[in-house]
């Protein structure tokens, strides 16, 4: 049973189901509504949708073990109580599972390329394992490279669902696909959830990376802490929250199509579910000095992704 518990902690299953809700959420709550609103109704089969979801997920845990495969001696500084790989599942072990993950994620993701003749879907779903793999071994010891990566991943999974949908209606209907605006459409709304999981990513890695400089300063990885420092990095970090208060104020203000008073859910879910803790993360990394202060921070970060993809379920009420 404890084995069982430190596989599940070393695939990460929390962020696993999250991104299995993401995957459903971005079809059923923003891509459907969409296509109902121009009389197009749901287009991607549900064994497609599943597909697409056992590929991400799976890409994602194998991509997790082999982070900690390659993350042993850092982890025994930063974390030591945390550490399975080595303890409870051997290196070799955690070398398997990695590959078996990340290869049935490869053959669901491409299955579901194929059934819907997308080429770019099939290279993306056997690029990003490979992505992860480099992140892992080398990418995330370099300045800034490996969190720019795991954000554009995070991004990745709305905009697979946007691909799904634009590839199966050129299948069905390519002769009048061009003199309608669902492609257009499909890339801006989920092209929005996906900004903002890279911005918020982009957020969560840097300040994961102050909350383990411990242990990168020892095995001197370069990532921003070591490089710029700790007060840079906070300035740099505050930065990105700024920047993406800014973006969801411009697209609340001037794009989404909803009732800007404060009796609309829109706005108050906005106010209350995005904003204020994009502040409050503000108010929580200044202050922070000691790793459990970065956790903290970070946890915060992570519910505010959380939120803002719930948010899809206002769409509804848009269209």
């Amino acid at each position: 049973m404890d084995k069982i518990k430190d596989i599940l902690r070393l695939v990460r299953w929390g962020n696993l189901l999250f991104l299995a809700a993401l995957v459903w959420l971005m079809e059923k709550w923003v891509a459907v509504p969409i296509l109902d609103k121009a009389a197009f109704g749901e287009q991607l089969p549900g064994y497609v949708l599943l597909l697409m979801g056992l590929a991400i997920v799976l890409i994602a845990a194998g991509g997790y073990v082999i982070n900690d495969y390659f993350d042993v001696k850092i982890d025994r500084i930063n974390r030591p109580d945390e550490v399975v790989v080595t303890r409870s599942v051997s290196k070799p072990a955690a070398m398997r599972l990695s590959l078996w993950l990340s290869g049935t994620g490869i053959v669901c993701g491409v299955a579901a390329a194929v059934v819907l003749c997308s080429m770019t879907l099939g290279i993306l779903f056997v690029l990003v394992p490979g992505l992860l793999w480099f992140y892992s071994s080398s990418y995330k010891r370099s300045f800034m490279v490996g969190n720019l990566i795991i954000a554009l991943l995070a991004a990745m999974t709305p905009m697979v669902v946007a691909l799904a949908n634009v590839a199966i209606l050129e299948l069905r209907y390519e002769t009048i696909l061009p003199y309608t605006t669902l492609p257009h459409d499909l890339y801006a709304w989920l092209g929005g959830f996906a900004l903002f999981a890279f911005l918020l990513t982009w957020i969560r890695e840097i300040v994961k990376d102050l909350q383990d400089q411990m242990g990168d300063r020892e095995l001197e990885c370069h990532s921003m802490p070591v490089v710029w420092g700790e007060t840079w990095t906070k300035v740099f970090v505050t930065f990105l929250l700024v920047l993406t208060l800014a973006i969801i104020g411009h697209l609340w203000w001037h794009v989404l199509p909803f009732p800007r008073g404060w009796n609309s859910l829109s706005t108050r879910y906005i106010a209350l579910g995005v904003v204020t803790p994009l502040l409050g993360s503000i108010g929580l990394l200044w202050p922070a000095k000691i790793p459990s202060d970065y956790k903290t921070c970070q946890q915060v970060v992570k519910l505010t992704m959380l939120l803002g993809m719930l948010y899809s379920i206002c769409i509804v009420r848009a269209l």
